[in-house]
């Protein structure tokens, strides 16, 4: 099935030389597959519609066209290239006669030129190399300990604690040869003062859970292994031990910090004694998702969280890991948590950071952290647009003639699923999604304020998917396996309509000899904590 929503390749007579830089890969025959010896020179789908004149919106805009692009690129070929239109994906120089030109040139930064992208990920590889040999680095790439996936011998029940917000699950999985056959899970809220108390009282209370819930099932005779997705900064030692290095979210148990969260949950039931959980495994989600992956399909090698923040893992070859505290047995491979969020907390990306990105920074509540989370997550996302149109609107370029948008200037107003739904405008060619989230700030657009706000959704979701594809591209070449399968969750990647689709695309013009796909492996942190367990136990009988 052909797919529109992003410029497909592409110039026959010399694919390398006329890529625009400006754009999407340029065209000249829509349907033909990128060319495995092509770069990717640079980014951003946007492309011409029509001249309108300012006008209140009065229903859906519905233009599909082909047309040139009318600006010379530094870097590449004089030859214009074409780029078929889907909806109202366009430059604005084009479709807003007023001020497009002068809005395009304001968001330029957001565009990666072909160095740029070549330099990032340069800078994400040396990064990796760093962490992996215990350098300094932005990249943790944590040693998780988890060294192979399930091989279908797996059999009995196992349980998972996923803790990483002010709610929380607990859950059992039976498994027959690897594969689940019964899934049982309760949700449980923590009060306030006990995410901010001791560590005792909430270890005792998340005990008390967990045993209630396999006491209710009426398995407290029976041992249990247990995986305990724990999703907060944590230092990992073995794969029963992580230290604790910050809470984050609504969590500040100050005395729980530079502690083995396993030992903490360990002693709680032991407090208890009515039951026989056992804690073999300490794990994020990120780790469960591969995991959980590989369950679906074996050549999973990747996971990979987009949603409100994003991270990535991947199984990385034994000798190349220095991290290793405990005894090694013969082990190929370990998954390595790469903790990619923090990429570019050292200043290395600094040279795609823009003025936007700098006040999108200011805003969060930890400044000068979580770098490129703050580039790609569904947690950062809204913000940035909504910064960008903050900015477009103080400066008169935007809802012109509207009273001053007040609740568009606040910090935080504008999330990232309204910005998923503008983006199904432009999908469908539609308005009527762009004008709605308008409205809940009291502002009635005209026709080229859509345009614009369409504009600014599809150039920030578009950098975002260029980003995380340089990455796991970067990821796939490392790996160097002839087929990878990159297990993928989050509520980002499921809701937005167009980053899966740019990914899928960009992907292969970015790694052009290595085979992927792309799954979908909901619940790691649930599922996959389980099954992480089920591998622990399976690898402590091999040792005994």
């Amino acid at each position: 099935m052909e797919n529109t929503l992003l410029p497909k390749a592409l110039i026959e007579s010399n694919p390398r030389r006329d890529w625009c830089c400006r754009g999407a890969p340029t065209v000249s025959r829509v349907n033909q597959e990128p060319d495995k010896n092509m770069d990717l020179l640079a980014v951003s789908p946007l492309v011409l519609s029509d001249d309108v004149r300012r006008q209140k919106v009065s229903g859906p805009i519905e233009q599909r066209k082909i047309m040139k692009i009318n600006k010379r690129v530094p870097n590449v070929s004089d030859v214009n290239g074409e780029v078929f239109v889907n909806g109202t994906s366009a430059n604005l120089t084009r479709s807003c006669t007023i001020n497009g030109q002068r809005i395009e040139q304001k968001l330029a930064k957001l565009h990666f030129s072909p160095g740029t992208v070549r330099k990032i990920q340069d800078v994400f590889l040396s990064e990796m190399n760093k962490g992996i040999h215990l350098q300094p680095s932005s990249l943790q790439m944590e040693n998780t300990y988890v060294p192979e996936l399930l091989d279908g011998t797996e059999e009995g029940m196992y349980l998972a604690l996923d803790l990483g917000g002010t709610n929380f699950r607990v859950l059992l999985l039976e498994l027959a040869q690897g594969i689940p056959i019964r899934e049982e899970v309760k949700k449980y809220h923590i009060s306030s003062d006990l995410r901010v108390g001791s560590a005792i009282r909430l270890f005792d209370y998340l005990a008390e859970c967990v045993c209630n819930f396999v006491i209710e099932l009426g398995l407290q005779d029976v041992e249990l292994p247990l995986g305990f997705t724990f999703s907060f900064p944590m230092t990992q030692h073995s794969l029963d031990i992580g230290t604790l290095v910050t809470w984050t979210k609504t969590f500040n148990c100050p005395d729980a910090v530079n502690e083995d969260a396993v030992k903490l949950l360990r002693e709680a039931l032991d407090r208890r004694g009515d039951t026989k959980v056992k804690v073999v495994a300490v794990l994020n989600d990120t780790t469960g998702t591969l995991v959980q992956g590989s369950t679906l399909d074996p050549d999973t090698a990747i996971g990979l969280i987009l949603g409100t923040g994003s991270n990535a893992c991947y199984l990385e070859r034994a000798d190349r890991v220095e991290h290793w505290e405990t005894e090694r047995h013969g082990e190929r491979e370990v998954i390595i948590d790469i903790e990619w969020g923090a990429f570019g907390d050292n200043g290395v990306l600094d040279f795609i950071k823009t003025d936007y990105d700098r006040e999108n920074d200011a805003n969060s509540l930890i400044v000068n952290s979580f770098t490129f989370e703050k580039y790609i997550s569904g947690k950062y996302l809204g913000e940035l647009v909504r910064v960008i149109l903050a900015r477009l609107t103080k400066e008169g370029f935007l809802f012109i003639g509207e009273h001053t948008p007040g609740c568009i200037l606040i910090p935080g107003n504008l999330t990232s699923d309204l910005v998923s739904d503008i983006e199904q405008d432009s999908v469908d060619g539609g308005s009527s999604n762009t004008i709605e989230a308008l409205r809940k700030f009291n502002i009635v657009p005209d026709e080229e304020d859509v345009k614009v706000v369409q504009y600014v959704c599809e150039v920030v979701s578009n950098r975002a998917a260029l980003l995380v594809s340089i990455c796991l591209a970067v990821l796939l070449k490392r790996i160097d396996k002839e087929h990878v399968t990159i297990a993928v969750d989050g509520s980002l990647y499921k809701h937005h309509p167009r980053l899966e689709t740019w990914i899928k695309q960009y992907i292969p013009l970015l790694a052009p000899d290595h085979k992927f796909k792309i799954i979908h492996a909901e619940d790691g942190s649930g599922k996959g904590a389980a099954l992480v367990a089920a591998i622990a136990q399976r690898l402590q009988e091999r040792i005994d």
